[in-house]
């Protein structure tokens, strides 16, 4: 250790070798995780050679190595993020749609495309000021410098055009 403390490569290759496979043995005994064992290992060999002067001799060599890997690992222990196991997860309907209801809206959306381009302008601006813009009809009036029942009208013919052609089968949307 005295040689590791003036810095010789050679001396703390050699306390390497001699303490690796008895902390490995210990260090997996408390945490268990192989990666997390070598960062251990490692932190712990680490601080041996960056601090060798904190080993004040009143202990064996070994019981403050021991220390600092028990250190370490405790500390690798509470940073860990075990997963959480769940035994109702398969019961439990999952908050996303279906396959199938994805597959319903995205061809409702499609639908609705195609129905609201065959709106002229006019007819097509009313409806997505109102339903896209939660805009009222006087708004709406002030938007498209028209009078409010011009709105109304508008909309109402907009309606029935869009009912007409979202009443009938899906494949004649799209």
């Amino acid at each position: 250790m005295r040689r590791v403390t003036e810095g010789d490569p050679r001396a703390f290759e050699d306390l390497y070798r001699l303490y690796h496979p008895r902390l490995t043995r210990f260090v997996t005994r408390l945490i268990g995780r192989p990666a997390t064992v070598e960062e251990v290992l490692d932190d712990t060999m680490i601080a041996v050679w960056t601090k060798p002067r904190a080993w004040d001799g009143e202990c064996r060599l070994s019981t403050w190595i021991f220390a600092i890997a028990y250190r370490k690992a405790m500390n690798a222990l509470r940073r860990r993020d075990e997963p959480v196991e769940d035994p109702k997860a398969d019961a439990r309907e999952s908050p996303e749609p279906s396959p199938e209801a994805h597959l319903g809206r995205r061809q409702i959306r499609a639908g609705l495309a195609v129905a609201l381009d065959q709106l002229s302008a006019d007819h097509r601006t009313v409806v997505d000021l109102t339903y896209f813009h939660d805009m009222g009809y006087k708004e709406i009036a002030r938007v498209m410098d028209c009078p409010v029942d011009t709105v109304k009208t508008r909309m109402f013919h907009a309606r029935r055009h869009l009912k007409r052609v979202l009443a009938g089968p899906i494949t004649d949307w799209l």
